[in-house]
């Protein structure tokens, strides 16, 4: 990738995106390459197993795409969702899915989960504030490596999930470390605990 110029909008982003194997995101109109590790995908890999398995046990109007990006209000990013549960009932009220694989509503998407790496600050940054922004009504903030600062996940450092709820236009924080079960309004009788998330990176 040659180094970038000038800041791009989303709009250049999509155009300019390559069919190479490789993952971008844009940040403040600024290309990133993203690279993720084996524990990672590892992850990912195991909750969107456990979300679908899920779905299915509960006849929910939701999937969970292989690839989504997320065009937030702010005008020059794009975001790589690692987990994305997609409401049916939305999706084609999305002008760019079809082309695109873009989500640009809130609604469309009720629950995002970003898988923590060495970028941790866009995590419980940038991406925080635009999807309380948008809407998404749960934001799961997997941080298995203790990465986050301290703010974030508390004293001593530790695996942490964190999982944003929005009430009332608001993102309310609870945080879950080894031993707990997670609670989500998403999916009330999800009966998944940070232990199993944790190992499948093991």
């Amino acid at each position: 990738m040659t180094p970038q110029i000038k800041p791009i909008s989303f709009e250049e982003f999509i155009e300019w995106y390559p069919d190479n194997g490789k993952s971008y995101e844009l940040i403040e109109g600024i290309i990133v390459e993203m690279l993720p590790t084996g524990s990672h995908e590892d992850i990912s890999g195991f909750l969107i197993a456990e979300l679908n398995l899920e779905i299915r046990k509960q006849n929910l109007s939701y999937s969970i795409p292989k690839n989504c990006l997320l065009k937030p209000l702010a005008s020059r990013s794009g975001y790589l969702l690692d987990v994305a549960v997609i409401n049916q009932k939305y999706i084609k009220e999305e002008p760019l899915w079809e082309k695109s694989s873009v989500i640009q509503n809130g609604n469309t998407v009720p629950l995002v989960i970003e898988v923590v790496s060495t970028n941790w600050r866009d995590d419980y940054g940038h991406k925080f504030v635009e999807y309380e922004a948008m809407g998404i009504v749960e934001y799961w903030i997997v941080d298995y490596r203790a990465l986050g600062a301290v703010r974030y996940i508390g004293k001593p450092k530790q695996p942490t999930i964190t999982i944003c709820q929005l009430i009332e236009g608001e993102y309310q924080m609870e945080r879950y470390v080894i031993g707990d079960r997670l609670k989500s309004s998403i999916f009330p009788e999800l009966e998944l605990t940070t232990d199993a998330i944790f190992q499948a990176a093991e």
